[in-house]
């Protein structure tokens, strides 16, 4: 069990939180929520042993092995596999095919294993970092957004293995859905303290609203009480006969604490301008193929009629060509054959990192916002600022001096000034928090006009999905439906049981229409035996150790754990012949 309590921490003059007390219970997977800022990411860093605080007691068991996402990634070794292994103690060296099942959770192929970790991208080496953290094994895992640079498919692999972890868990993440699907507990730090709730985001929220409808109400009849007794005294002060009751009374009204009212916190608004389109099919795409070369195209041959008011979303696994649909939509590639036709009033509002790039560095905030829509009024301009967080004089700031998240924040601006009918979006969630991205989702779902949306957050597809563009099996296809009908009818190929995986219909557009294959294909088994003859070559090994350590007397239990585990596997992959 963890105990922390009256931990406060300062920067300057700036108190980030003060008496936090919680304590984490065996088991326990605990959500922690809260407004960008409020102190989150400092909260992990300090319980992890890397961050000082000004006041409070933290107490961990003995031997207790707490990890975390090292914010600074580096690699000591030339493969991707050796990187994630190196973690093993030597007790687990021989579990190196749990380092291959969780890269292979994390999107990475075998023959991504060999590589040098220093090859892949920014987001592919989180990755790495991630899947060495998981192979650790600690007491406690602290997660800090580990969902920001996960695909869907990955994302739904990471909560399957959250679920079956053994020890604790601290994840702040912005995805609702995952977050109500890992977590026993939901903890969130408001106002500059902290409440934890046993259950879901929404009976955290419910309880925090009814705490603060309850504080308002306390702090009402206070005012009234205090009114009422200061009349009293007034009135009966000079009074001999009531002099002393009068005093009594000063006394009780001395004793009373202050109830302060509560300020209201900031939050970001989204109203989007819609300007009509009378087409029924605004944007149509036909045959479109993308590639960076002929031999090796990311798509091909998509079609789909869009229809005014649709909302899709564009999902699938990371670098497979989601953002890259929406750069051809939006005119920024041009594709390798099909066209895509747009009615003449086609206005697109688009956001994505090609966007974020072109902000102008010198221009302030409100020239960046005003430049868009030449119609609007001053204050019209800054109460879209407002609307984004960005008040008074921080309108006035330069694009050189924001953070990314803030940049982004510009861009949504920026969208908002625009009088448009299509919307393009890709990963705009990456930099709001779980409040923000519920408002965004509802003012998507309001909006007259159509919506493209790239997006691996599962709480905004379901939100506003009525229609998927979905990237799998090496291709992209229409599927008519929203995201609950696209798991329940087809559902992700990685998921799915290989031994009693049933054919399923090519076209996701019109799935109803094909013929589903009566007959089972026959099985290649050559996988499954080359499995089995690692796993017995492992076996052999185990044995060797067990009876060398039994020999000298030491303690064998934990590797007749894992030999016992080895044969299950075994017997496993012998059922799948």
């Amino acid at each position: 069990m963890i105990q922390v309590s009256g931990l406060t921490k300062s920067f300057g003059e700036r108190v980030l939180f003060q008496d936090l007390s919680f304590q984490i219970g065996e088991k326990e997977r605990v959500g922690l929520v809260g407004r960008n800022g409020s102190g989150k990411s400092t909260l992990f860093k300090i319980l992890a042993g890397k961050e000082g605080y000004d006041d409070g007691e933290i107490s961990l068991p003995r031997n207790y092995e707490v990890a975390t996402l090292d914010q600074h990634i580096s690699f000591s070794f030339s493969s991707v596999l050796e990187e994630v292994c190196s973690v093993l103690s030597k007790e687990r060296e021989f579990e190196v095919y749990e380092g291959e099942k969780i890269l292979s959770g994390l999107g990475f192929s075998e023959s991504d294993f060999d590589r040098d970790p220093n090859d892949f991208s920014g987001g592919y080496q989180v990755r790495i970092s991630l899947a060495k953290v998981l192979l650790k094994d600690p007491n406690l895992l602290l997660l800090d957004e580990p969902t920001n640079y996960l695909d869907i498919v990955s994302l739904r692999w990471l909560e399957r293995f959250l679920k079956d972890f053994q020890g604790e868990v601290i994840i702040i993440t912005h995805d609702r859905t995952f977050m109500d699907m890992v977590c026993t507990h939901v903890m969130g730090i408001h106002r500059k303290s902290l409440k934890k709730v046993k259950g879901n985001t929404t009976k955290f929220y419910e309880q925090l609203k009814t705490d603060e409808e309850l504080y308002e109400q306390t702090r009402l009849n206070q005012e009234k009480k205090k009114k009422e007794i200061e009349g009293f005294v007034e009135r009966f002060k000079a009074k001999a006969s009531k002099a002393r009751q009068a005093n009594s009374r000063k006394k009780m009204l001395d004793k009373m604490q202050d109830l302060e009212v509560l300020e209201k916190i900031p939050e970001i608004e989204f109203s989007f301008r819609y300007s009509p389109c009378p087409s029924k099919f605004p944007v149509q795409i036909k045959n479109l193929s993308f590639g960076y070369s002929k031999d090796k195209l990311l798509f091909k041959g998509l079609d789909v009629s869009v229809e005014n008011g649709d909302k899709i979303a564009i999902i699938g696994k990371n670098g497979k060509g989601k953002s890259t649909l929406l750069n051809c939509i939006a005119g920024f590639l041009e594709p390798i054959s099909g066209e895509i036709e747009f009615h003449s009033m086609i206005k697109v509002g688009h956001f994505g990192q090609m966007n974020i790039d072109r902000l102008h560095p010198k221009n302030s905030i409100y020239q960046e916002v005003a430049e868009v829509n030449d119609d609007l009024r001053e204050s019209e301009i800054r109460s879209i600022c407002g609307s984004m967080l960005f008040s008074g004089d921080d309108a006035d700031k330069h694009v050189s001096v924001l953070s990314g998240g803030e940049k982004a924040r510009v861009m949504l601006a920026k969208i908002l000034a625009t009088k448009c009918n299509l919307l393009l979006l890709d990963e705009p969630t990456n930099h709001l928090d779980m409040e923000s991205i519920e408002v965004l989702g509802k003012a998507i779902q309001s909006f007259e006009g159509t919506v493209l949306l790239v997006t691996h957050n599962e709480f905004l597809v379901n939100q506003v999905a009525n229609k998927l563009i979905v990237f799998r099996e090496g291709s992209a296809e229409l599927f008519l439906g929203n995201y609950q009908d696209f798991l329940k009818k087809i559902g992700w190929e990685e998921e799915s049981d290989k031994n009693e995986k049933s054919v399923q219909p090519k076209n996701l557009e019109s799935p109803k229409k094909k013929e589903i294959q009566e007959k089972e294909e026959p099985k290649d088994t050559s996988q499954i035996e080359e499995q089995i003859i690692q796993l017995e070559s492992l076996k052999e090994s185990f044995e060797e150790l067990l009876a060398k350590k039994a020999s000298n007397g030491e303690d064998i239990s934990e590797l007749s754990k894992k030999l016992s585990e080895i044969n299950n596997k075994i017997e496993e992959k012998l059922d799948l012949l």
